[in-house]
């Protein structure tokens, strides 16, 4: 392999070259097995049968607590338009790598590798453009490939349904009500990411995204068959078997503050793989900017905090070590022993 389109490659190898060729991390070294994530049917939550419903709720909220991930089938989002939506995703992809960089295809948005790596360890071999969902509908986003954008439309708008359906959910579960997402969370700062994983044949040590938690509420992933996904249960990173019709749901940090540790925001990443090429899209549910971020209930684990303030620390933290901190920079001194059965 001499080349690579994005120069994942070139990147990585000045990367390798100027450290010990030493790749291993604790963390990556634990063991792997394959997993089952729950799978729960949402058709429950419309059954005319009161059991049924509190059933769907429960297996929710449960989900959230003990795995931190859940899958979910009848989620409202159509084979047709999940299958539309890859195909627009892989011809965006497809076009040269001078391209994407320099068009300003959906609002600048082109992402690759990782910019502030400082050693292989840190680096993601992947591409992606972050799409604000503000932007969505912006025809000026979308240069030739206008036929991208109302499949765009379509897709965000369905996952931002499911996305403030489950939040409703997780929120009146802990005695609030539905209303709480929908007041904190804005579409200024909710975005997609369209993912791709170019085959990686030089490392099976190679990441396509590192391990990370998601800084929002909640994420929402559709993913193609290739796999690849893994998490952090039990102390064991545990692969996720690809589920053709459901979707992937997992706790951001904003959750697992807001419920005070009963959400759990759990450790991710993305696996490469040496001969097939990876593609998945997520839908981010975040705050607007300015929103308090604060614990339901007293004595809280966290200090309180806004989505500004938190977004501004993960980045500075990353930009001086690589790695991302996240929710322990803000437990309340003496209160991390509350946070039973936290992923951190």
């Amino acid at each position: 392999m001499t080349n690579s389109d994005p120069p994942l490659l070139n990147h990585y190898g000045a990367l390798f070259s100027s450290h010990s060729p030493q790749l291993d991390d604790p963390k990556n070294q634990l063991v792997i097995e394959e997993c089952q994530l729950p799978l729960i049917d949402l058709s429950g939550l419309s059954n005319h049968d009161e059991t049924v419903r509190r059933a769907c709720v429960a297996a929710i909220c449960g989900a959230s607590s003990e795995w931190g991930f859940f899958q979910v089938l009848n989620h409202g989002i159509s084979p047709q338009l999940v299958e539309k939506m890859r195909s627009e995703q892989v011809k965006l992809f497809k076009i040269p790598f001078e391209r994407k960089a320099s068009c300003g295809l959906l609002n600048n948005s082109y992402r690759w590798g990782s910019p502030r790596a400082t050693c292989p360890k840190q680096f993601s071999w992947s591409e992606a453009f972050h799409v604000p969902l503000t932007k969505v509908s912006d025809e000026a986003c979308y240069g030739e490939f206008i036929s991208l954008r109302a499949v765009m439309i379509e897709f965000a708008a369905a996952m931002s349904k499911l996305a403030g359906l489950l939040g409703s959910i997780l929120t009146a579960n802990l005695g609030h009500g539905k209303e709480v997402i929908k007041n904190l969370c804005d579409e200024g700062t909710c975005f997609l990411r369209l993912n791709h994983y170019p085959a990686c044949p030089i490392s099976p040590e190679i990441l396509g995204l590192v391990c990370h938690t998601d800084s929002d509420f909640l994420t929402i992933l559709c993913q193609d068959q290739v796999g690849g996904l893994q998490l952090m249960k039990d102390s064991k990173w545990v692969t996720v078997k690809p589920n053709r019709d459901a979707l992937i749901v997992n706790i951001g940090d904003l959750f697992q503050a807001w419920s005070n540790g009963v959400y759990k925001s759990v450790e991710h990443k993305v696996v490469t793989n040496a001969k097939m090429e990876r593609y998945s899209i997520a839908y981010f549910l975040c705050p607007s900017f300015d929103s308090s971020i604060g614990s339901f209930k007293e004595p809280s684990i966290y200090r309180k905090f806004t989505f500004r303030e938190y977004r501004d620390q993960v980045q500075e933290d990353v930009r001086k070590t690589g790695y991302k901190v996240g929710l322990p920079r803000f437990l309340v001194s003496g209160r991390g022993d509350l946070l039973t059965g936290s992923m951190e």
